[in-house]
């Protein structure tokens, strides 16, 4: 099986595309630098000449609080690049999984969000990959929407390394304890993704397993490394950021992928053994 990588050179793309080719797929790697997801007629060309039986769409614009100056450019990425390779998809019967966000979710919530829970998102981002995954619905047949969350590893600018590079510069730290998410490791999230070729198209949510406040997950981190800091809880509202976050963005994955204290300890198991 031939599967295109979509944004391939990002934090997902770098664990998923070896994980691929361990499992004996065919993987095309793509980036910005092959073609431009927005432009409709460079998008149709590329994937014409690739032709693969699977695209797995991990190309989006991320910065969720740069997001909130620039929408335009944002839905333009999340929502109409998006349409684009839906579109292809669906005209040329090829299963599209587009990687999603619990942002979605206004947070109001008090029990993990199931797949067919109803959204609500209030940041940009939120919105514009809600774009994304309505025009996925609309133009393919064939797809798994796949929301993730508080996503971390070895290849881009994560919660866990900004904790880590935090320790080591300052004494004391302060993280916001209202925030309740499922931390989720790249690795974790493209072994789930690959198993999903034996589930049914449609909507899973693809997390770490159980749920955590951005203060405990700190306090998580420095216990498994042996970090000795300052660490106290603050409330959001105290240290304000452009983009609203949902308070509680926990989601109920079907027991499709372990509890984040596990996987954590193995991503900072790994993650020592390489500085050594």
């Amino acid at each position: 099986m031939k599967i295109l990588v979509t944004g391939a050179q990002g934090m997902l793309g770098q664990d998923l595309c070896p994980t691929l080719e361990d499992k004996g797929y065919e993987v095309i790697e793509s980036c910005r630098k092959d073609f431009d997801i927005t432009d409709i007629r460079q998008t149709t060309k590329y994937l014409s000449n690739i032709m693969p039986d699977l695209i797995i769409h991990c190309a989006a614009y991320t910065a969720v609080d740069k997001a909130e100056e620039e929408p335009e450019k944002v839905f333009l990425v999340n929502a109409q690049g998006t349409a684009n390779i839906a579109k292809f998809c669906g005209e040329n019967n090829i299963p599209l999984v587009y990687i999603s966000t619990d942002y979605v979710f206004d947070g109001t919530k008090r029990s993990p969000y199931k797949p067919d829970d109803k959204t609500n998102p209030i940041n940009v981002y939120g919105q514009s990959k809600l774009k994304g995954e309505e025009a996925v619905q609309k133009y393919c047949k064939k797809f798994y929407i796949v929301r993730t969350s508080w996503l971390y590893g070895h290849y881009g600018e994560n919660f866990v390394e900004t904790m880590i590079s935090a320790a080591a510069l300052k004494s004391e730290l302060k993280v916001v304890n209202d925030q309740i998410g499922c931390p989720t490791w790249t690795m974790d999230l493209a072994e789930g993704i690959i198993e999903l070729s034996d589930k049914p198209y449609g909507i899973y949510h693809l997390c770490g397993g159980g749920e955590t406040s951005r203060y405990n997950f700190a306090k998580e981190i420095f216990k498994l490394l042996k970090i000795k800091i300052g660490l106290k809880p603050c409330n959001t509202k105290d240290y304000p950021n452009p983009a609203q976050r949902p308070l509680y963005s926990v989601m109920d994955n079907g027991k499709m992928l372990r509890s984040w204290k596990s996987a954590l300890k193995d991503y900072l198991e790994l993650r020592t053994g390489d500085e050594e």
